[in-house]
């Protein structure tokens, strides 16, 4: 966070299928929070989200990551700062810790260059606390719709580098991130990420 902010800035992160929209929707409707997403949570980002998962041409891994901090570069500058300046609590599906997890570790780029991107995109703004959902590959890949989106469908073997690349990020920075069993009950995940969040 940066000095003079008042809101507090929370994450939700995990491969497709964990539970993150579950929870962000629960939090919502609990708490009255300002939700958003990664990437689509602005008009211009619903367009690059349309592109990056459903175009006609699939772009490189790089441009995929350049697409992505495009996405959160913009929303940093016209929906999360400003909401948290005023004082708003936002909690953000997906956030820079997915471009590492999946750009970085799934599509195995330079994360060094990925990590120089990341820190371009959000101008420096961490969040208070990220929530990892964790479940391994073959349960989220069940519950998975029937219809899914370029990342989706890649094969398993990419799945397992992204979970692993959450995993590696959660223990580099324990201050910040809290991993939550994601196959538990949705008692209990939804108990252990209030808790996570001090609520």
């Amino acid at each position: 966070m940066t000095q003079g902010s008042t809101g507090r800035f929370f994450v939700i992160e995990g491969i497709d299928g964990c539970g993150k929209s579950t929870q962000v929707e629960r939090l919502v409707a609990q708490q009255g929070w300002l939700a958003t997403r990664e990437p689509g949570g602005t008009e211009l980002g619903a367009t690059i989200r349309g592109l990056i998962l459903h175009g006609s041409e699939a772009p490189t891994p790089l441009a995929e990551a350049l697409l992505m901090a495009a996405d959160r570069a913009h929303q940093v500058a016209t929906v999360i700062r400003p909401a948290l300046e005023s004082g708003t609590t936002v909690l953000c599906d997906r956030y820079a810790g997915s471009t590492v997890a999946y750009q970085g570790w799934g599509h195995q780029g330079d994360l060094d260059q990925i990590s120089a991107i990341n820190a371009i995109a959000t101008g420096g703004l961490l969040p208070n606390r990220t929530i990892l959902l964790d479940v391994p590959v073959d349960v989220a890949l069940g519950r998975r719709g029937s219809d899914p989106d370029r990342l989706e469908a890649l094969d398993t073997s990419f799945h397992e580098r992204v979970r692993a690349g959450y995993l590696a990020q959660a223990a580099e920075d324990r201050d910040r991130w809290t991993v939550v069993d994601g196959t538990d009950s949705l008692a209990e995940v939804s108990a252990a990420v209030d808790r996570a969040l001090g609520l």
